[in-house]
């Protein structure tokens, strides 16, 4: 029996990088997963490509398109995932995005976006989880993906770091309200994972001319990581299991930093 045998699980941001690796982590120990994210073409292939692993292991696999900043489809989400499971028992709010600006040329839209997804959508990723939670009258664990930039601020991502740090207070006031459920809300925090977005992000920078070659941001990025390397995803999966297991059952509040000593707090 794996660590969450028979516990169903949502993931979103499921369709690449450490969402998909999350997912994949989860069926490796035998859950029950539902691979979301807003690319619907993409996170069918994911979910897949993992039948077989879901099969093996003793879980299911399914899949869903989501817009996290919209509570109509992540309440679609949540249904069509306890309609296939038959219940709900950990949320994994991963979904996230970045666009890297100098911090004097930061626009409203790129707040609103950073900010929506970031923040908005792990606030409505939350609450609706605990009313599925609530409605069954079972227990329930909500996990939240906060980064580095939740513990300081960086000058051409400011909006992103604003975000994280917003998950990180939306993690502590939802662990405080739900606890009387029997809701656990914890977090983790990555710090340079070697992902896509983070190909993107290296990109960004260049245009903006924070970067002048390919792989310049990420190796300053992760110049004082004590590890001496970037993460990969699977370098999280270990902790994200644990969060969406029993052992973790007296954890709440709390955010668990996984970036290789880049930052000590």
């Amino acid at each position: 029996m794996g660590r969450v045998s028979g516990r169903s699980c949502i993931v979103t941001g499921a369709a690449q990088g450490i969402g998909r690796a999350i997912g994949e982590a989860l069926l490796n120990e035998g859950a029950d997963v539902c691979f979301a994210d807003i690319n619907g073409g993409k996170v069918a292939e994911v979910a897949a490509l993992n039948s077989e692993r879901a099969t093996a292991n003793g879980g299911k696999v399914t899949h869903a398109r989501v817009d996290v900043t919209d509570r109509d489809q992540v309440q679609a989400m949540i249904a069509h995932t306890v309609d296939v499971f038959g219940k709900l028992d950990v949320k994994f709010n991963n979904a996230g995005v970045n666009k890297p600006m100098n911090f004097l040329d930061v626009t409203e839209d790129n707040w609103r976006f950073i900010l929506d997804v970031n923040g908005l959508g792990c606030l409505i990723g939350m609450q609706e989880a605990a009313k599925q939670f609530i409605r069954q009258g079972t227990p329930g664990k909500i996990i939240n993906t906060a980064s580095v930039a939740s513990r300081q601020g960086f000058d051409n991502v400011a909006p992103y770091c604003a975000s994280k740090w917003g998950v990180v207070s939306l993690t502590q006031s939802g662990a405080r309200d739900l606890a009387k459920h029997d809701i656990t809300v914890t977090g983790f925090a990555p710090g340079v994972v070697a992902t896509e977005m983070w190909e993107q992000v290296d990109q960004d920078l260049m245009a903006i001319g924070a970067a002048e070659r390919p792989g310049q941001a990420m190796e300053e990025f992760s110049a004082e990581i004590l590890k001496g390397r970037v993460a990969k995803p699977d370098d999280i999966t270990g902790t994200t299991t644990f969060l969406a297991s029993k052992d973790s059952d007296y954890m709440t509040g709390q955010i668990v930093m996984i970036d290789g000593g880049m930052t000590l707090v």
